[in-house]
């Protein structure tokens, strides 16, 4: 990542131009308001034209203002506070609208993530589960419900899945404590990364595991662990990050590994069936009276 933030002291030693001094000391202190702006605006705020703003962008290494923007939009997905959150998502959204611009964002980003996935780590994901002698599945705090989601559909058709519970740091890693080289672990984060995932993929890559890294882009800090990469755009939305996208590649993952082992897992679930209707876990009412 390009080191565009920079302090005053910094900015001063620089030979820049009067103009790409003002436009660095604005981004050194509102980076999370500058990230979301396009040149033309910036350059407004600063008092410097559209064409200066492109020109800084060029001269602090990037290709082009929205390179130097999305670089921005990068960092600050793990660098913001909940509140700042907050005040940036009330800028882009407004007090009303929410539904239409979350919702049409949400789309965007599984378009985007389904134009970019890589189809050759999609297989390659696919096919260390299915060989796999153990699957561990982790997780933590906003990404534990897609660790869930994803252990809730494995659970009927592999023996030995293990969805581990992050609630403990201690627990965590006694859980994991028989992981070996011939098991994967597909390992969930989106930003505000988590820590705890960070030291568990540390420990979990230094005893040969197979590690497929969901994550919402090569520069996420579990990428570096990754022995397959699955990317998922992901956004930030006030307090909250928007997972819709990496929840329908978990979706696609979950169908390719059932479509791959069909026949065992017809039988599995024709076993279930008959235990699910036993003990009537399922309602099949018609929708009438129970009485």
């Amino acid at each position: 990542m390009k080191n565009f933030i920079l302090s005053k002291a910094d900015i001063n030693q620089k030979k820049m131009s009067k103009g790409h001094k003002k436009l660095a000391q604005y981004i050194a202190e509102n980076y999370d308001k500058a990230a979301f702006m396009t040149a033309s605006k910036l350059g407004e705020k600063v008092g410097v034209s559209e064409s200066t703003v492109v020109r800084f962008a060029t001269e602090m290494g990037f290709k082009g203002y929205p390179e130097l923007q999305k670089e921005l939009q990068q960092m600050i997905k793990s660098k913001l506070t909940a509140v700042q959150r907050m005040e940036v998502s009330s800028t882009l959204i407004g007090e009303h609208g929410a539904i239409q611009k979350v919702l049409t964002g949400d789309m965007e980003l599984i378009r985007d993530t389904l134009e970019n996935v890589s189809e050759s780590e999609f297989s390659k994901a696919v096919e260390t589960i299915n060989n796999a002698k153990r699957i561990y599945i982790l997780g933590v705090r906003s990404s534990a419900a897609l660790a869930s989601f994803l252990y809730f559909y494995f659970n009927p058709v592999f023996e030995n899945v293990v969805l581990v519970d992050t609630s403990s740091a201690s627990e965590m890693f006694e859980q994991m404590f028989r992981i070996s080289e011939d098991d994967v672990c597909v390992a969930i984060s989106f930003p505000r990364y988590s820590k705890q995932t960070i030291n568990a993929l540390r420990f979990i890559n230094d005893r040969g595991t197979k590690i497929i890294a969901l994550t919402d882009s090569a520069d996420s800090p579990i990428a570096e662990y990754a022995d397959t990469l699955l990317v998922a755009k992901s956004d930030m939305v006030s307090v909250v990050d928007s997972l819709v996208a990496p929840l329908s590649l978990i979706n696609a993952l979950i169908v390719a590994v059932t479509f791959s082992k069909r026949d065992e897992v017809y039988n599995n679930f024709n076993k279930l069936e008959s235990i699910w209707d036993e003990y009537q876990v399922y309602d099949k009412s018609d929708g009438g009276d129970n009485e």
